[in-house]
Formats: structure tokens, C-alpha cells, sequence
């Protein structure tokens, strides 16, 4: 089964995806695995070991799709997705070999069970915390039982802000949303996603944010609390 069409979905979507296509361009030449923490890279690596042979591996948020080439030369069968076409553009001409695609991850189109595993790398920010529910709802829909989850994200005590540039000045009209690390843990929690690993990084320089990283498996929903938890948030939603 495939996600099912929401007749409603977040309104944050045009402004991440009209902000994304933006700075594409500048965002690809800045952002490279240069400038990933070497502990992140270290969790990277070991995300890998851990889903290995699991089967087909989404980098979700993939961007122009760097983290996802570095996946595949781990031995990861690894494909992007991204809300902004200028950025899958980029990670097709850069990563011609491999699979980029547009789509959001509030309706993954993604067969249910078909992932051996999720990477998440701080792409959920912009996510309203409202929708999150939504978001970890289609990553437990999406992964095989067992299958592991690796999101990293920007953490903060329930911040929201709204830079009006970014990457060199150009014009953007998301929102960020910092929930506490706890917090995200529980909603991966009530979603179905057991935390079996998690790192907090405090900033390395000035003017950068605190950082979480989770490692969490889904778990076999054998009463069909999980299920039944996951369809009633995106039911609220739609009908709210």
C-alpha cells in the first residue's frame, strides 16, 4: 500500500520549497561533508552498518544530494527525495548514477514496509510541530518492522524563528522550529520508532545551534495501537 493523497497537507510547504529553489545553487557549493561534525559523520557511518542489507535506504530532505552519494559509497542502496525541484536538479546533474525524486515527506510515495532504512538529516526543522506527528507517522508506515530511523535536527527550547535571508543573502521565507530533544523523542516514541541511540551536540562556533541526532528502530505493532495512534493524527488534521 502507498500513502494515500491527504486532502490537506501543511501551508509551510511553498514557502521551504520557493525558499530551497532559491539558494539551491549557493546551498550545494557551501553545504559538504567537510563541514558535517566529524561525530555526526561517526553516527553517519554507524547508521550505516546498521541498516546494511536491510534493503532500500531514503534520505529524506536530501538536498543536492551529498549525504546520499556518501550513503551509496557506504554500501547503502540509498535514493533522495526533496520538496524543492532546484535542489533534485542539482543532485541529478552532480549524482547522475543514482535516484532523486521530488516529494514531501508528509505523503511519501513509498510502498508501506518497502524501507530497510530512513535517513532524516536535519530536514524536519521547517516542519510545523503540529504536522510532525504526520511526518514520523509515514516514516513508521514506510519501514519494514526492525527497519532503523537516523534523524538529526536543530534543537531549542520550543523556539520558532524566520530569517528573512540565507546562504549569501538570498531571500527566504521558511520558519524553523526548535522543540527540546525530549520532545521530538516522544513524538518518534508515540509514532511507532523506538530510541535505541541518541547524541546531543552543543554548537562548535559561534552563531550555531544545538544539535540531537536519534537512532530509533520501528517496532512490530502487534495490538495496532501504533497504527490506529498514527491514523488518527493525520485525521485530526485533515478535518481540523
Amino acid at each position: 500500500m502507498s500513502s494515500s493523497t491527504p486532502t490537506k497537507q501543511p501551508s509551510s510547504l511553498a514557502a521551504v520549497r520557493e525558499s530551497y529553489d532559491t539558494v539551491a545553487a549557493e546551498y550545494a557549493r557551501r553545504f559538504t561533508l567537510a563541514e558535517i561534525d566529524p561525530v555526526a559523520r561517526a553516527m553517519l557511518s554507524a547508521f550505516a552498518d546498521l541498516v546494511r542489507g536491510s534493503g532500500p535506504v531514503a534520505d529524506l530532505g536530501c538536498g543536492p544530494g551529498h549525504v546520499t552519494a556518501h550513503l551509496a559509497g557506504l554500501g547503502l542502496p540509498s535514493f533522495g527525495i526533496d520538496l524543492s525541484p532546484k535542489m533534485i536538479e542539482l543532485a541529478r546533474q552532480t549524482h547522475p548514477e543514482m535516484r532523486f525524486r521530488v516529494g514531501s515527506m508528509t505523503t511519501l510515495d513509498i510502498p508501506t514496509a518497502e524501507l530497510g532504512g530512513i535517513l532524516a538529516f536535519f530536514s524536519t526543522h521547517h516542519t510545523p510541530p503540529e504536522w510532525l506527528p504526520v511526518v514520523f507517522a509515514e516514516f513508521h508506515r514506510t519501514l519494514a518492522p526492525g527497519a532503523c530511523l537516523m534523524l538529526g535536527t536543530h534543537v531549542g527550547d520550543n523556539e520558532r524563528y524566520r530569517p528573512a535571508t540565507a546562504y549569501g543573502g538570498h531571500p527566504v521565507s521558511y520558519e524553523s522550529y526548535l522543540l527540546p530533544a525530549d520532545r521530538t523523542a516522544e513524538l518518534l516514541e508515540r509514532a511507532g520508532l523506538v530510541i535505541t541511540a541518541r547524541l546531543a551536540l552543543e554548537p562548535a562556533a559561534e552563531g550555531k545551534r544545538p544539535s540531537a541526532t536519534f537512532l530509533a528502530r520501528k517496532v512490530r505493532d502487534s495490538d495496532g495501537r501504533v497504527e490506529e495512534w498514527n491514523a488518527a493524527v493525520r485525521r485530526h488534521l485533515e478535518e481540523g
